[in-house]
């Protein structure tokens, strides 16, 4: 019975050493083995940044109280406030260029950047994206900076090893570590952010947005920009966006432009659930089925359909209409994108060229001169509805600045002018005329996202 027990201790500590002995380090670099020559190489490219904005608020009495402060939120006459924000960026050129979020520097009037070095340069926005949140900076009188290299993050997988370096808390550049826990996540991360995100486990504090979340390689996979947190802590899952979006907002910047533009669609469309697989033909859900066409759609010149459901661009299955579009995004205007189509059970490769949305009919922007003086007024075409963040079917007069006059009125930017006195408003020059005739009362009649609203005043 020894000789047994001491036969089967035997086979269980065998391969216990084995596996021991494999896992020993053979030389002094392997025993030292970190993190540490992968930070040395990447944290002099990311940098803190410090920005100042001008806001407008509003004096009240009633600030802070639980009932009053929402009942009075406009009483009182604006006032100026400076606001500061504190966030990181990262360097992505030796000339200068950074790439950050949206709301570290967006609106911003004054913006000093400070490297780990403790060098300091003052930077200006090249082109921001509030939709995005994402923002590229560019340093004043710099060279030879040290910049990172960006990967595709259409190659980053599931499990990879990954380090997020920024300025949490304003306490100086940390790192932390995590792994890549998820691909594809979208319209999770930020209120208005649309497209996709890198999910990691990587801890994203306050000021971490904008840093760098790089592989084990140290080239950049993705800009952080948030936590979901129900504590508000770093114990949640964080956010990045993704470094194929970060290279077309570069490549614009590079270009000259100062707003990023999309490739344009021209259509709607909704997801397909499993209410809606057995309908259209399909084995499992996923993609997404087109409804209504604008007229200049590129999908409708490529002979798309309402009722196809697109499942993939490029290769890469889509499941929302803003992972369509995000999938056409990093594609880049001018290229063209392979669509993969599904009609009547049957799949098949389209091909589209992307477009930015037109701007036809022409905007014919227009102030208004009369009772409501300073209005500027524009006829709705595609690359009004996308700059306003409108429908795609929109028509009509859009309202593109108030003015004061129009905010004291109630209108709003993006607000759909339907009407004036209920006669129908067609193009911005005919509000004048309409104003003019307006005697005693004007009733406006406006569009405002799902509602219709009027607004009535004597005069």
């Amino acid at each position: 019975m020894c000789r047994f027990l001491l036969a089967l201790a035997f086979v269980f500590i065998m391969p216990l050493q084995l596996m021991a002995e494999t896992r020993l380090p053979s030389n002094q670099a392997e025993i030292s083995l970190s993190f540490a020559p992968l930070v040395k190489q990447a944290a002099p490219a990311v940098v803190n940044i410090y920005a100042k904005r001008i806001v407008n608020v509003r004096a009240s009495p009633f600030a802070g109280d639980p009932f009053f402060d929402n009942l009075f939120r406009d009483f009182g006459g604006p006032r100026q406030r400076v606001q500061n924000s504190l966030g990181s960026g990262v360097i992505l050129s030796a000339n200068g260029i950074v790439v950050s979020n949206y709301h570290v520097v967006g609106e911003a009037t004054d913006i000093r950047v400070v490297l780990n070095d403790r060098r300091e340069f003052k930077g200006r926005v090249l082109l921001s994206d509030q939709e995005s949140d994402l923002a590229i900076l560019q340093l004043d009188d710099a060279e030879n900076m040290p910049a990172l290299a960006l990967r595709d993050s259409d190659t980053v997988e599931v499990g990879e090893l990954v380090l997020a370096i920024g300025n949490p808390f304003g306490v100086g550049q940390t790192v932390s570590s995590g792994i890549v826990s998820g691909l594809a996540r979208s319209g999770t991360a930020m209120g208005n952010a649309r497209g996709y995100f890198i999910q990691t486990d990587a801890p994203i504090n306050p000021g971490n947005s904008g840093g760098a979340l790089i592989d084990v390689t140290g080239r950049l996979i993705g800009i952080n920009t948030s936590i979901l947190s129900r504590s508000g802590g770093s114990n949640g899952i964080g956010f990045a966006i993704p470094s194929a979006l970060v290279a077309q907002f570069v490549a614009q910047a590079q270009a000259g432009n100062t707003r990023f533009e999309r490739p344009w669609a021209g259509v709607t469309g909704q997801p397909v659930d499993a209410d809606l697989t057995d309908v259209l033909g399909l084995d499992r859900p996923g993609g997404v089925i087109l409804s209504d066409f604008h007229a200049a759609s590129p999908l409708k010149a490529a002979g798309l359909i309402s009722g196809d459901v697109v499942t993939a661009v490029d290769g890469a299955s889509v499941n929302t209409p803003a992972e369509m579009i995000y999938r056409m995004t990093v594609a880049g205007l001018g290229a063209e994108a392979q669509l993969t189509r599904v009609r009547d059970g049957q799949s098949e490769d389209v091909t589209i060229t992307l477009i930015a949305p037109p701007d036809v009919p022409p905007r014919a922007s227009y102030v208004t001169t009369t009772v409501l003086p300073g209005i500027t007024l524009e006829q709705i075409n595609p690359a009004v509805a996308a700059e306003l963040g409108l429908p795609n079917m929109a028509t009509g007069v859009v309202v593109s600045d108030p003015g004061a006059t129009g905010a004291r009125a109630g209108l709003r930017q993006g607000d759909i002018l339907l009407g004036i006195n209920r006669i129908p408003l067609s193009t911005p020059a005919e509000a004048d005329t309409l104003l003019q005739q307006a005697k005693g009362r004007l009733a406006l009649t406006v569009q405002r996202g799902q509602r219709r609203v009027t607004l009535r005043f004597r005069i």
